[in-house]
C-alpha cells in the first residue's frame, strides 16, 4: 500500500485518538487500550514500509504520548520503589547492554593508557595523582602499610564524604552526555587514566598485591558503577546523535529519561561502596581470604544485577509469552 493511501485510510482514526488523549476529561480505559493497540499496529506497519517518513515520526510521537497517558493513569503499587530495582529496571536495562560494553571498553582502554604512561614516565604518576598523595603514600609504604591512607578520618565521615562524592561523579558522567556523548567519554577516559596510573604506582613500588587487596574492597563496586553511570551518559548523548525513527527532540527526551533511570539505579551501590571504604577498607591487616571474599562478592553483585539478571528476566518473560 502506498503511504498516501495508508494515511487516508487511517487519518480519521489517528486524529480521533489524538483528540481523546488531549481532551481535558478522563478517557475510558478500554477505549484508551484499544486505541493504543491499533496505533502500535499501524506504527509497526509504518516502520516496515515507510521508513524515515513524516508519517512514521507522527505515529512515534503519538504512541509516546499515549504511553505516558496510560502510565500516568495507572494505579501505583505501594512497593513501587522495590519493584523498580527488583523487576522494572533489570528488564529495562537489557536493551542497553551494548552501550554498557562500549562504556567499559572506553574505560579499559584509558586504564591501559594510564598504566603504560606511568611505566614509561615517572613524572606521569605525580602529574595525575598529585605530589601530596604520592609523598604520603611513599611514606606509608616505607612504614609497611601501603593502604594506610584509608585509615584517616572518622568512619562515618569517610562513608558520607565518599558516597556523596561518588554519586556526584556519577551524575556528572550522566549530565555530560548531553554534549553529544563527548563529555561522558571524557569523564570515563580521565577516570580510567587515573586508575591505570594509580594501580601502576603501587606496582612500581613493589607493593602491588598488598595495596590492591585493600583498594579493590571498595573499588570493585565504585569503579564498576562509574562505568555504568558512563553508560547512562552515552544513552542520553547517543539518543540525540542517533534518533532512529524518532525526531531528535523526542529521541533525546527518551534518552535522557532512560539514562536517568540508569544513574539512579547506581545510588544503592555507591552507598555500599562508601560503607566498605569508610568502615572496612581501613582494616589493612584483615586476612587475605576475607578480603578476596568481599571483592569476589562485590564483583558478582555487579555482574549479576547489571548483566546476568536482566538476561534471565527477559528469558523468563519470553517463556511466559510462548
Amino acid at each position: 500500500m502506498r503511504e498516501a493511501a495508508f494515511v487516508k485510510q487511517n487519518k480519521e482514526k489517528w486524529i480521533a485518538f489524538e483528540t481523546a488523549l488531549n481532551f481535558n476529561g478522563t478517557i475510558d480505559p478500554d477505549e484508551l487500550a484499544n486505541g493504543y493497540i491499533q496505533l502500535t499496529n499501524d506504527l509497526a506497519y509504518a516502520q516496515t514500509y515507510y521508513e524515515k517518513s513524516k508519517t512514521l515520526l507522527y505515529l512515534n510521537a503519538l504512541a509516546s504520548q499515549a504511553h505516558q497517558k496510560i502510565y500516568k493513569n495507572k494505579k501505583e503499587n505501594k512497593n513501587r520503589v522495590i519493584n523498580f530495582w527488583k523487576t522494572e529496571f533489570p528488564f529495562f536495562f537489557k536493551q542497553y547492554h551494548r552501550t554498557l560494553g562500549i562504556a567499559f571498553l572506553v574505560f579499559a582502554i584509558a586504564t591501559a593508557i594510564g598504566s603504560i604512561s606511568a611505566l614509561n614516565d615517572t613524572t606521569f604518576i605525580r602529574l595525575i595523582l598529585g605530589d601530596a598523595y604520592v609523598n604520603e603514600t611513599l611514606n606509608n609504604i616505607a612504614e609497611g602499610d601501603p593502604a594506610a591512607i584509608y585509615k584517616g578520618g572518622s568512619e562515618i565521615g569517610t562513608f558520607l564524604g565518599i558516597t556523596i562524592n561518588n554519586i556526584r561523579v556519577a551524575f556528572l558522567a550522566f549530565a555530560w552526555g548531553a554534549f553529544f556523548s563527548i563529555g561522558t567519554v571524557y569523564i570515563l577516559f580521565s577516570n580510567g587514566i587515573m586508575l591505570g596510573a594509580f594501580i601502576t604506582f603501587f606496582y612500581t613500588q613493589g607493593v602491588f598485591f598488598e595495596a590492591n587487596k585493600q583498594i579493590w574492597l571498595h573499588g570493585t563496586i565504585e569503579i564498576s558503577v562509574i562505568v555504568i553511570a558512563g553508560c547512562a551518559g552515552l544513552i542520553m548523548g547517543n539518543s540525540f546523535l542517533f534518533p532512529k525513527t524518532f525526531s531528535r527532540r523526542v529521541s533525546f527526551m527518551k534518552g535522557a529519561k532512560d539514562g536517568l533511570k540508569v544513574v539512579v539505579s547506581t545510588i544503592p551501590f555507591f552507598v555500599i561502596a562508601g560503607f566498605i571504604e569508610g568502615f572496612i577498607t581501613r582494616y589493612t591487616q584483615m586476612p587475605n581470604w576475607l578480603a578476596f571474599l568481599i571483592i569476589g562478592g562485590s564483583l558478582f553483585l555487579i555482574v549479576y544485577y547489571y548483566v546476568l539478571y536482566p538476561i534471565l528476566i527477559h528469558k523468563k518473560n519470553e517463556q511466559q509469552l510462548t
